[in-house]
């Protein structure tokens, strides 16, 4: 497999390597940024990457194409890649652009596919939706799941939930980040030292949360497991009840998706 990549920010840099990292399929790897520093740092980093001197020589060269410029950036990026002699598998990452967009200004020759990574990609744990473009082949399915479970999980859903993904999985990192500062302030307010009480927040979120992932047991039974009658535990989910922590987390991914829905739109 020949692979590309336009855009060599966080998100390019870490799909890109989390591929290089998990298979032996990619023979060459050509990518391109206005940033040739951004180029060198991936070019450095696996024998296999090599600068390339355009877009469009990039999408000439590549079976597969990662799509990660910024949305306002995506339509001429489309425009040059539409004139290359050669069809790809165009994977994109631009929030908001929807598949009606990318594939007027890819012309009929490529195939598209809309994906919403999120930022734990960059280290191996990320969350990703996406949708298969009119042209997009089963084949091209597997691809692209092969790809992003490179660097996580991946599941396919249909354009109109793009937004739901957002929500809950795309902008969600950063309502854990508030969690856990949250948990570690309280831990300072009684008596531990920040770095500790930072650690043993973040840890316990990432225990938690292995904990769903590899029993498979509803969140709720999981709760219910260390809530002992009478305990500190169920002091706090009614304090978190109490303080409306439910409804609060609820309403984040709601006001998310409906900002995606929005930019969609825009």
């Amino acid at each position: 497999m020949q692979i590309g990549l336009i855009g060599c920010g966080k998100m390019g840099s870490a799909l890109l390597r989390g591929v290089l990292a998990g298979s032996e399929d990619v023979e060459k790897a050509w990518v391109f940024d206005a940033y040739p520093a951004a180029m060198e740092s991936l070019a450095a980093s696996d024998p296999r990457v090599e600068a390339s001197e355009s877009n469009l020589s990039v999408a000439e060269q590549s079976d597969v194409l990662l799509l990660c410029v910024k949305p306002d950036g995506i339509s001429w990026v489309a425009q040059e890649i539409a004139s290359s002699k050669k069809s790809c598998l165009c994977i994109s990452v631009a929030a908001g652009v929807s598949l009606a967009v990318l594939e007027s200004n890819l012309g009929e020759a490529q195939r598209a596919v809309r994906v919403m990574p999120n930022t734990p990609a960059l280290v191996g744990a990320g969350a990703s939706g996406f949708t298969l473009g009119s042209n997009a082949t089963k084949e091209d399915a597997k691809t692209t799941k092969y790809l992003l479970e490179s660097v996580g999980i991946a599941h396919e859903v249909s354009e109109r939930l793009l937004d739901a993904v957002t929500g809950v999985s795309g902008s969600g990192p950063a309502y854990i980040y508030v969690l856990i500062e949250a948990m570690a302030d309280a831990g300072v307010l009684n008596g531990l030292a920040r770095p500790v009480a930072i650690e043993l927040a973040a840890q316990t979120v990432m225990g938690a949360a292995k904990m769903v992932l590899e029993t498979g047991e509803h969140p709720g039974v999981l709760k219910d497991q260390v809530t002992s009658p009478g305990g500190t535990t169920i002091r706090a989910i009614a304090a978190l009840e109490r303080e409306g922590g439910r409804n609060a987390m609820i309403a984040a991914v709601n006001a998310a998706t409906q900002r995606s829905i929005e930019m969609g739109q825009e």
